[in-house]
């Protein structure tokens, strides 16, 4: 396969960044990455765009470096809360992923920020509090804490002060039952005969 030398104009994903200069197929150069506008032929000309398209580049990074740290810093002190549904028992129905988590900080906070940088190792399954890692820039990693709740809260047990917890006996001796008081037998009353059958 013949290949060429090219410029890139735009970033290509597995290829390279803004202004580098790579070796691809002649194919693929002609077909895709030049009639896109993402490259242009390696000659004398372009050879001096090369410099004003580095020198953007630097300053974009630069700018997109200072933004991405100071959006980490204000996030840090930030606490996300999340509502979800839940059964009787507490338990979640679905689960927060990286995508829900993107959309709360879009409608509580306004930040836009893309999934992909919302760093979950699994969804979150359960209620209560969360520290969930954000990799901002390839070189600002910040976190931001969340907390899960359930929309309709658990209902909680009534506690009566008056109802007093079981007895229990203890091992090995039983309590003995109070003696119950001995019959009173009934006596005649004064001067009636005893009664005899006849």
């Amino acid at each position: 396969m013949a290949k060429t030398d090219i410029i890139l104009i735009k970033p290509v994903v597995g290829l390279g960044g803004e202004s580098d200069q790579v070796t691809v197929t002649a194919g693929y150069a002609r077909n895709y990455l030049i009639p896109q506008g993402l490259a242009v032929p390696l000659s004398g000309s372009n050879k001096r765009r090369v410099e004003v398209l580095r020198q953007r580049r630097a300053e974009r990074e630069a700018h997109e470096f200072n933004s991405m740290s100071e959006l980490g810093k204000s996030l840090n002190k930030v606490t996300l809360t999340l509502l979800v549904k839940t059964g009787d028992d507490g338990k979640m129905f679905g689960s927060v992923t990286s995508g829900s988590i993107a959309d709360a900080l879009k409608t509580q906070l306004e930040v836009s920020l893309d999934k992909r940088k919302i760093h979950l190792e699994k969804p979150i399954h359960a209620l209560g509090e969360y520290e969930v890692e954000l990799r901002l820039h390839a070189e600002v990693k910040s976190s931001v804490k969340i907390i899960v709740k359930s929309v309709n809260p658990l209902p909680e047990v009534a506690v009566d002060p008056k109802a007093e917890a079981p007895r229990t006996e203890k091992r090995g001796r039983r309590a003995e039952a109070p003696a119950a008081p001995a019959p009173v037998e009934a006596k005649p009353a004064k001067g009636a005969k005893a009664g005899k059958s006849k």
